[in-house]
């Protein structure tokens, strides 16, 4: 791999972007503002007492969120350079492993967090699925395979 620390960054950042404005539209239209719902984030570290602090705990949340997307993408790369077969597969590589994303953020991330328990439902999901393929999953797969084959 030529470059993985830019493919790092350019993965995980887009898939932040793009995780991260779906939220946020999607939030939005549902009438939770900007802030509510990256506070929502940070209390899954910090627990209710993040939405009582503001526009700083809205960005530890950006934060959070985007630290989750940039080791998200360098645990792509680092699989990706023990099987190449990632990169030649990138594009169904890519929908995979944001199907392996939302899995682990749902099952694993979620339920260590100090949130309160949700059950998870199967019609609930597609969308998040979606989402985490296109947005999540693709932009890292992409950028790795690109900057693999500098």
């Amino acid at each position: 791999m030529a470059n993985p620390t830019v493919a790092v960054l350019v993965g995980g950042g887009t898939a932040a972007f793009l995780d991260g404005l779906t939220a946020t539209v999607d939030f939005g239209m549902r009438g939770v503002s900007f802030t509510r719902l990256w506070q929502g984030v940070a209390s899954g570290a910090l627990g209710p007492s993040s939405f009582q602090h503001g526009a700083a705990t809205a960005v530890l949340g950006l934060f959070f969120h985007t630290l989750i997307a940039m080791t998200a993408a360098l645990v792509f790369n680092l699989a990706a350079s023990y099987v190449p077969a990632l990169f030649a597969h990138f594009i169904f590589a890519g929908v995979a492993y944001g199907i392996v994303v939302y899995l682990f953020m749902t099952f694993v991330v979620i339920p260590l967090s100090v949130l309160p328990h949700r059950p998870v439902t199967f019609a609930g999901s597609i969308k998040p699925i979606i989402v985490h393929m296109i947005c999540v999953g693709l932009p890292i797969s992409i950028a790795a395979w690109w900057y693999a084959k500098k």
